[in-house]
């Protein structure tokens, strides 16, 4: 009891004296933590929010939906579900058809591609969908549209003008201000439009090959229970290729994805909790160092090394606990950004409030981290001898190795791994996470320890003095360089990655904007509409590419199992929707030969001609590799198709890989020219048209002549990707930049290390005629190293990383953005340098006469 009151009375004295020295291992945790408390408290508001507007992001308690019309089939399974709920008139039923098409607003004579939706009276069942002016939405089925306000601003219209659609026209009546389960992002890839669902024939938009998603919305009485209700017509209404989906399921799947973003932002904030760490392994360091004549005293008087080491580690944890608070209530404050950054990314309305969950477990992280890299450099006090009081100045305490540091150094692996396991919420994401932190460090650890004795080494005597002895500071005693580097570049690693990745997910669609690639689609042709569309095209100055013969169809049976049998097998429900490679719409072509953009893998393409004549029975069939893999089928198999009602036999001799990202028409399935040369099927073309003025025009002109065609706009499509890796760049890198200011607060520490150190040189070169100019280009060679070192090695790792990334995981060619890169690194070093002078100032203003009295 006695040694337990003696330890908390010395660390509290200890605490008070040394609170101000210790100020940067406060700051250190706190950034860490605040980082990570902000990122999991968002996640908690977030993944709580989906749960209190699950029903009104779905719109009703029931939501069936499929790629064509609903079936005769599918209907009477429909009506066996209400009249499973009860009496008839218990269930309301509302449909909504969804499909792109082109809008034209003759007032100005703009054209935009739009998304529209055709609903029934009643949508949603739950929610209210918010318009200007307010009645806009009940008033849908007086025959007017509502649209989003994006449109409003692309063609030039206003409330009150006539809008086309198709062959019909609409008043824009309102516009929608707020949607529940909105994500603004969508709205980039072609704005949405509401017209009421009587209206649709009207527009004659919908023929032969047009896509469109047919779904309704079931509000149930109280007393039915929705689940359950799904658990028994799922299987049924999946064997005629229907999804079934309930609030739960919107939820579950929500939570999933919106939950994966949390916890992946979160590893990148327990980076900075990491670094922290190592800031706090610093500090403890140097106040072991500091306080030697302190611990020999202590030894004198008969404290053993135990004892004493205790002292300082609950001191240690005092501070742990007194940081980790501040960088609660520091990330309570940040989480307040993380919506504005993500929020054209979120499909709710997040309700904000601190999460004690959260705020517990930064806590409790922040004190361990503290604890566990504090242990290390702490277990040097066992080894204080009394003498030293003596002999300190002239006998440097040696750095035993003994089975402690070992385990102290095993617990502190330990503790980063179990943290990231933690934190991904996974073990395998845990141990990779860990493992990519440990080999990003270790190459910077080995990079710094290379500097520290390359320079030491081969360090050129030919070079100025005040160049030599500014490097020469960075293998000095007690010097700070490997933890500089490991702070700042790992900071300066993680903002390089994103910066990389998101070039090179760009890369490709920039690349579409130049040379003679085709830059805009015309889809929806109708055979008698191919020679309209060429000389339109030609007329206006544009060259038209080959028509792409889309001829839709479904998977009738494979290898003599029947589709419909396949889909209808018992499973869970995961397994149901799982079978979409059965259960989809394939939209396939027919030619003899292979384009840019794939490569066969399997098997052998057929040579021109091959699909003609009675020889070329069955048809044969090209099939994408991972379509092939989903369907259980190789070359030699046989498929049977149902297009439009008539079974089409094929045998499966090709296997095709195909690279999706390109803008070309790519499909699953590919036949040869014959067989399905008089099946119902529409075209697509496509051109390159110069200007974004000209597209406009060439849109207009064909939205006039043919309204059934639609056309796409690549550069709004590329606008709308490159909005999209923004938002979420930008938060990434919002929390990547804590990691690199817990740098910061590193080479801070680093600097007031060995500030006592720098004053004596400075003053020395000071009293043999050095000028505070030249004493200033001392500290610049010293920070220009260490920050152009980070950068390098930051540079580097960004670099293999991101090529690793690109390369594996995305599957596309990498290409490094030379400027923005080399600005980030000259960031990393105008950091540095800055940070380093303003730490150094007493280096020359103080006087020789002040540095006497101090001895």
């Amino acid at each position: 009891m006695k040694s337990l009151r003696f330890v908390l009375l010395m660390a509290a004295r200890e605490g008070r004296a040394s609170l101000a020295r210790l100020s940067l291992l406060l700051a250190a945790v706190a950034v860490g933590v605040a980082a990570l408390v902000a990122v999991n408290s968002f996640t908690d508001n977030l993944l709580e929010s989906v749960r209190g507007q699950a029903r009104a992001l779905l719109g009703a308690d029931l939501a069936v939906s499929s790629g064509a019309p609903f079936t005769p089939r599918t209907l009477e399974i429909l009506r066996d579900l209400e009249l499973a709920v009860g009496p008839a008139g218990e269930v309301s039923v509302a449909r909504v058809t969804s499909f792109a098409a082109m809008t034209y607003a003759p007032k100005g004579g703009a054209t935009r591609l739009v998304q529209v939706a055709a609903v029934q009276p009643g949508y949603p069942f739950y929610g209210h969908i918010e318009t200007q002016p307010a009645l806009a939405w009940d008033r849908l089925g007086d025959g007017g549209i509502v649209a989003d306000p994006s449109l409003l601003s692309a063609i030039g219209a206003e409330l009150g003008d006539t809008l086309t659609l198709g062959e019909a026209r609409f008043t824009l009546t309102g516009v929608v201000t707020n949607l529940p389960g909105d994500v603004a992002v969508r709205a980039a890839f072609g704005p949405r439009a509401y017209i009421a669902a009587g209206r649709l024939d009207e527009t004659k938009l919908l023929v032969v090959g047009s896509r469109a998603r047919y779904e309704a919305f079931l509000r149930l009485p109280a007393s039915a229970d929705a689940q359950r209700l799904a658990e028994r017509f799922r299987v049924p209404l999946s064997a005629e290729r229907v999804t079934l989906r309930t609030v739960e399921d919107d939820q579950a799947r929500l939570t999933e994805s919106l939950g994966r973003l949390g916890r992946y932002l979160g590893l990148v904030a327990l980076v900075a909790l990491l670094l922290g760490g190592l800031g706090v392994a610093s500090a403890v360091h140097v106040f072991v160092k500091r306080k030697l004549d302190t611990i020999a005293i202590l030894r004198c008087l008969g404290a053993s090394g135990r004892k004493v080491m205790a002292v300082y580690l609950v001191q240690s944890a005092a501070l742990g606990v007194l940081g980790s608070l501040l960088g609660a209530l520091l990330g309570v404050a940040v989480q307040l950004l993380l919506p504005r950054l993500l929020r054209e990314l979120l499909p709710v309305d997040v309700v904000i409030a601190p999460s004690w969950r959260a705020i517990a477990l930064g806590v409790a992280l922040g004190v361990w981290t503290t604890l566990a890299f504090a242990l290390l450099p702490l277990l040097a006090v066992r080894r204080v001898s009394p003498l030293a009081v003596l002999r300190r100045d002239y006998e440097a305490t040696p750095a035993p190795r003994d089975r402690g540091r070992i385990a102290a150094a095993i617990l502190l692996g330990i503790s980063i791994v179990a943290l990231a396991v933690l934190q991904a919420g996974r073990l395998g994401t845990g141990l990779g996470f860990a493992g990519g932190i440990g080999l990003a460090l270790f190459v910077l650890w080995l990079g710094a320890l290379a500097l520290v004795r390359g320079v030491r080494r081969f360090l050129p005597r030919r070079l100025p003095y005040l160049l030599r002895q500014g490097l020469a500071n960075l293998y000095r005693p007690a010097n700070q360089t490997v933890s500089v580097v490991l702070a700042l570049g790992f900071g300066a690693f993680l903002l390089g990655n994103v910066l990389l990745m998101q070039h090179n997910l760009l890369r490709e669609l920039r690349d579409g904007d130049g040379g003679d690639r085709p830059n805009v689609a015309f889809f929806d042709i109708q055979p008698d509409q191919r020679e309209v569309v060429a000389a339109t095209l030609r007329k206006l100055g544009a060259q038209p590419g080959q028509p792409v013969p889309i001829v839709p169809m479904r998977i009738e049976s494979v290898k003599g199992v029947k589709a419909r049998e396949r889909l209808a097998a018992p499973g869970d429900a995961a397994a149901v929707r799982e079978r979409w490679a059965l259960r989809r719409e394939y939209r396939s072509s027919y030619r003899d030969h292979v384009t840019s953009s794939e490569r066969v893998v399997a098997g052998a393409f057929w040579k021109p001609g091959d699909g003609r004549g009675a020889s070329a029975t069955p048809p044969q069939v090209s099939l994408d590799s991972g379509v092939a893999r989903e369907l259980g089928v190789g070359v030699g198999d046989e498929i049977v198709w149902d297009v439009q009602g008539l079974s089409v036999a094929s045998r499966v001799t090709s296997l095709r890989e195909v690279d999706w990202q390109r803008f070309e028409p790519n499909f699953f399935a590919i036949f040869p020219e014959g067989p399905l040369a008089e099946a119902p099927q529409s075209f697509v073309v496509l051109s390159r048209i110069e200007g974004a003025t000209q597209r406009g025009h060439v849109q207009r002109r064909l939205a006039e002549s043919l309204p059934n065609v639609t056309s796409l706009d690549l550069s709004q499509i590329q606008q709308a990707i490159e909005n999209l890796l923004q938002r979420v760049g930008l938060a990434i890198r919002f929390m990547a930049s804590f990691s690199l200011a817990t740098g910061a607060v590193v080479l801070l520490g680093a600097v007031g290390a060995s500030r006592y150190q720098r004053v004596r040189e400075g003053v020395l070169l000071r009293a043999l005629g050095a000028t505070r100019a030249q004493v200033r280009r001392v500290l610049f060679a010293e920070y220009a190293a260490l920050g152009l070192l980070s950068a390098l090695l930051a540079s580097g790792l960004a670099v293999l990383a991101g090529w690793a990334l690109t390369r594996f995981v995305f599957e596309q060619g990498f290409a490094v953005p030379v400027l923005p890169l080399a600005t980030l690194a000259a960031s990393v070093v105008g950091l540095t340098l800055l940070i380093g002078f303003w730490g150094g100032a007493d280096v020359y203003r103080r006087t020789p006469a002040d540095v006497l009295r101090a001895e």
